[in-house]
């Protein structure tokens, strides 16, 4: 007897060499990977829960201090961050200064799988111009608005238009930049005065607001009174929507330079934390009452473009030129880093992936006592504003001019 099998198969059904057994064994290992995989998407703007934070665990931090660039691709001019889904990867650009692509890429090997290019002018204004907001990927489309307020619902796979719309709202100074947010069987966009929703699958307007000057930030879900609201960072207000009929549920004043309300809201139970750049600073709303009641406000967090993450009490997020950490309740400062000055983040569990403004991508403990880097490189040149995002032990940087490279972090 072989002394590494002390209890025998009773059958030869049961023996592990039995090629059906060993197909059946390999289909359940190939069926695990896939679900780890798709776990490990990051199909949207902010990521799957919307809050900036993956699950993913599967993945080596320190690998980043060890360059290693899986490829690197041409996407055209912009700050349109990617999404992840189905070993498909999706962005957006400017070329040649009028035309506007949407991109769909391999995103293990970067080649090109389709494009869809649209008129539209790279618009700069004060800074380079190009797309702003990031595709949504969602039941095998793929939904997106451009900076004049263009609406795309494209097929997944082939790129192929299924529908094309125009919000039709006054454009904001530096162009729309919201991306996409599914609800149930609307897609909905920070667009007019707070919000419009289409219907998915036609495109059909299925509720709207008054034609106003709207904010930059992507509408954020959370539960209010046992139903699914929206969080909309409106030009000069944070207003909370139903979101099955965008009917106004509570606001409150938020006046900002420019009318420039970029960075996400991020919601903790009955709590909102907002914060805006040119000089503004940042506030912590609660909503449980009749009416929202600002907790604390201080310029401790003046986020130009770049929402924060919440992580264990604490927030990690832009002031400006520095990275900054703040106690939740307080609004204290624990700790700033200078050396990113005005970049772009996202988290995976404890950690942080940074992305400088000069194309440095760092990894750092997500922790209040200290700013702790664990690993670090230069990845790219030229400007960088726009969030990296880990998918799959892949993180995909770019800068403005539209050079996006896939960093391998893979145990």
């Amino acid at each position: 007897m072989n002394r590494f099998t002390p209890n025998p198969p009773s059958n030869d059904k049961e023996n592990p060499m039995n090629p059906s057994v060993r197909s059946l064994t390999t289909l359940a290992a190939l069926l695990a990977t896939a679900a780890s995989s798709l776990a490990a998407d990051w199909p949207n703007w902010r990521g799957p829960a919307y809050d900036g934070i993956s699950k993913e665990t599967d993945w080596n931090p320190a690998a980043v201090g060890d360059k290693k660039i899986a490829w690197e691709a041409k996407v055209g001019a912009g700050y349109s961050a990617v999404s992840v889904a189905a070993g498909k990867l999706y962005t957006a650009g400017n070329f040649n200064k009028n035309t506007d692509r949407i991109s769909c890429l391999d995103a293990l090997t970067g080649k090109e799988v389709w494009k869809y290019e649209y008129p539209e002018a790279l618009a700069p204004k004060f800074y380079s111009g190009g797309c702003s907001a990031t595709p949504t990927i969602h039941g095998g489309k793929v939904y997106f608005a451009s900076k004049s307020g263009k609406v795309f619902c494209l097929d997944a796979l082939t790129g192929k238009e299924v529908w094309k719309k125009e919000f039709g709202k006054k454009v904001p100074t530096w162009g729309f930049s919201s991306s996409a947010l599914v609800h149930g069987k609307a897609v909905i966009f920070n667009a007019g005065s707070a919000g419009l929703a289409y219907d998915l699958e036609s495109g059909k307007v299925l509720w709207d607001s008054a034609d106003d000057v709207c904010g930059y930030a992507t509408p954020v879900p959370f539960t209010h009174k046992g139903k699914t609201a929206l969080a909309l960072f409106a030009k000069n207000t944070l207003t909370a929507i139903g979101a099955e009929d965008g009917k106004p549920l509570w606001s409150t004043p938020w006046q900002t330079q420019h009318d420039i309300n970029a960075a996400d809201p991020v919601i903790s139970g009955t709590q909102a934390f907002i914060t805006s750049g040119y000089g503004r600073g940042c506030s912590l709303v609660d909503f449980s009452g009749a009416e929202p009641k600002k907790l604390w406000e201080n310029k401790e967090m003046r986020s130009h473009m770049s929402g924060p993450v919440l992580i264990d009490g604490h927030l990690y997020g832009f002031d400006d030129m520095r990275l900054v950490c703040l106690d939740w309740k307080t609004g204290a400062r624990k700790w700033e880093e200078k050396s990113p000055k005005k970049g772009a983040l996202m988290a995976a569990g404890d950690k942080l992936i940074i992305l400088g403004e000069g194309g440095r991508l760092a990894i750092a403990k997500a922790t209040p006592d200290a700013y702790q880097e664990v690993a670090g490189a230069q990845i790219v040149g030229g400007r960088c504003w726009t969030m990296p995002i880990l998918a799959n032990g892949l993180i995909y940087v770019r800068n403005s001019d539209g050079d996006l490279a896939c960093v391998d972090v893979r145990k």
